[in-house]
């Protein structure tokens, strides 16, 4: 098989490697690109796109089961789980046919749909989802991989149709008691996503909060917001063992706080994690590093060990966001046509869990900063303090900000209220352009907003 040469091969057509292609081809470089299942990658195909697609449908079907706490009167409404989904495929479609469409019109750029693996130094090896195989080989080399669903090795959990955040969007009735292993971001989504449509639903989350990563105080406003919604939450709870019957019911065997105890549900989610998608590649064929995870390290400029070899989005085990994926890209075009000082290093990060309300953050929380062993100051109200929360009878939450003793500086900030990360951005401009918290403190924002809390939130640093 003859051994084919191109300028770059990016491997992967996710939310870095797409757009990397056009300007790599826009740059006269003969490009290949190898994607083994959907153009778009896990936001568009699977994450994103079609989980807030779905989230929209669930919004609603809240909305109307609250309508009479607006004096709204609807005698009844049901869920078609079938049509919730068939939208869900319709935007999904949209989204991935553009992603698509362009990357095909793109003079310079071969499109491979197959699964690539690493065979020597510089060296691709792609088996065709059609059939055959083609070998490539070029000097710059992206990968781009992404990440996948992690199975925890659970006694029984083979032996049970368990579901993962790609197949439960593809139910077509809503489950009678839904089962989540994971108290983590796409957990809890799922978790108040299926309980508005409908179902019945337990979390079992091993650690002693919902979040773990988040503070204790925003955990347990997420915990109450999910608890008066009718979810039942088993914190510190591990799940031993799954079983299931003949007529398809399954059997979650949790050690808790206060012993074992069985969990019947009609469908289980494994919600514990994502690993990265590079067994398959076998980057060490090309002596390209791997942790012990199997993420691909690379230095702020997405560089791996080897030399004209990157690695960008969530492979590289940096902050699994598809809007950081998006900017890995934008330091990639940077330094490779641009004037060359793109880093990753010190990038502020801001994210969105879309539960209802909204929980944002960006930056540093206070936990985190205690740890690195700042001395901090915080700011913190409760979102029934704010005018147009109020208003909108939407008072769960919590907006807390993470403030610099010294330079008045804000690290970072949570707002977990509606219309969170709207807000939240506010706070985010503050960090880049490290504003001090003083001119959002006396700021004449519009009433009646969410934006204009952060008056109140900045007068109550302690």
């Amino acid at each position: 098989m003859a051994v084919e040469q191109y300028d770059a091969i990016v491997i992967g057509a996710g939310q870095s490697g797409g757009p990397l292609t056009s300007a790599l081809t826009a740059n006269g470089l003969r490009t290949a690109l190898i994607e083994r299942s959907k153009v778009g990658g896990t936001c568009v195909n699977w994450g994103c796109t079609p989980t807030k697609t779905m989230i929209a449908s669930a919004d609603v079907a809240h909305a109307v089961d609250r309508a009479r706490d607006y004096g709204v009167n609807v005698d009844s409404y049901g869920v078609e789980l079938s049509v919730v989904r068939g939208r869900k495929r319709d935007v999904v479609d949209m989204f991935h046919d553009g992603s698509r469409g362009a990357l095909e019109s793109t003079d310079g750029l071969d499109i491979l749909m197959g699964e690539a693996t690493f065979t020597g130094p510089k060296t691709v090896t792609v088996a065709l989802n059609q059939g055959g195989t083609r070998e490539l080989t070029a000097e710059k080399i992206f990968i781009n991989t992404g990440t996948e669903t992690a199975i925890p090795p659970v006694d029984g959990i083979e032996d049970v149709p368990y579901l993962t955040s790609t197949s439960i969007m593809e139910l077509d009735e809503v489950p009678e008691h839904l089962i989540v292993v994971g108290g983590g971001y796409i957990g809890l989504e799922f978790a108040q996503m299926f309980r508005r449509f409908g179902a019945a639903v337990s979390i079992v989350q091993r650690g002693p909060q919902l979040l773990r990563s988040e503070d204790p105080d925003i955990a347990d406003e997420v915990y109450k917001v999910l608890v008066n919604e009718g979810i039942g939450v088993h914190l510190n709870a591990s799940l031993e063992s799954v079983s299931g019957s003949a007529s398809g019911e399954v059997s979650a065997r949790v050690i808790g706080e206060n012993g074992e105890f069985h969990l019947p549900g009609s469908h289980i989610l494994i919600a514990t994690g994502r690993r990265p998608s590079t067994r398959a590649l076998s980057p060490e064929n090309a002596g390209i590093e791997v942790d012990e995870r199997g993420f691909v390290p690379v230095n702020g400029r997405l560089e791996t060990n080897v030399p004209g070899v990157w690695a960008m989005g969530d492979v590289n085990g940096g902050a699994a966001f598809t809007h950081i994926s998006y900017d890995d890209y934008r330091i990639l075009t940077n330094n490779l046509f641009g004037d060359g000082n793109a880093t990753a290093d010190g990038r502020v990060v801001p994210w969105v869990v879309f539960i209802d309300p909204e929980l944002a953050r960006v930056g540093m929380n206070e936990k985190e900063a205690m740890e690195a062993g700042l001395t901090v100051r915080t700011a913190s109200m409760p979102m029934e303090g704010v005018a147009r929360a109020i208003e909108s009878d939407k008072t769960e939450g919590l907006m807390k900000a993470v403030i610099d003793d010294e330079s008045d500086r804000i690290l970072g900030a949570t707002v977990f209220g509606m219309r969170g990360g709207e807000v939240m951005s506010i706070l985010q401009l503050a960090i880049i352009t490290r504003t001090p918290y003083t001119v959002l403190r006396d700021a004449p924002f519009a009433h009646p907003t969410v934006a204009e809390s952060l008056n109140n939130l900045f007068s109550s640093v302690e």
